[in-house]
């Protein structure tokens, strides 16, 4: 049996033969049903750039599972803005909207401050 990753480099390399030669480095981010692949691919001039590829696993009405793909492509030249871009959203997130993890924990934990000398003789 192919593993995915394989399945989805074999795809990647029959559509993108022609312009891109090699796969430099990888990381796989799996968060539930979706897996983030980051990869840095050389061109044939030796240029790195890096892709994010979203994978999402679907079964259609049959029970047949297929993937759905998104990609997105970043060169060397765009890295900067789109760095600068990313850390002020991920800032923005973390600022304004409260950590409901961190809530829900919190919500969880019983609070002593709350309990009074008489709730002790019950």
């Amino acid at each position: 049996m192919t593993d995915f990753n394989e399945q989805e480099s074999a795809t990647e390399k029959n559509i993108e033969g022609s312009r891109f030669r090699e796969e430099v480095y990888s990381k796989v981010v799996r968060a539930g049903k979706r897996t983030y692949f980051f990869d840095v691919k050389s061109t044939r001039s030796d240029e790195y750039y890096f892709t994010i590829t979203e994978s999402k696993k679907r079964t259609d009405n049959s029970g047949r599972v297929h993937y759905e793909k998104h990609k997105l492509f970043l060169y060397k030249e765009d890295f900067d803005k789109f760095s600068d871009a990313l850390i002020d959203i991920i800032d923005f997130i973390k600022t304004k909207q409260p950590n409901t993890e961190e809530q829900e924990s919190a919500e969880m934990q019983p609070s002593y401050a709350d309990i009074e000398f008489e709730d002790l003789t019950k």
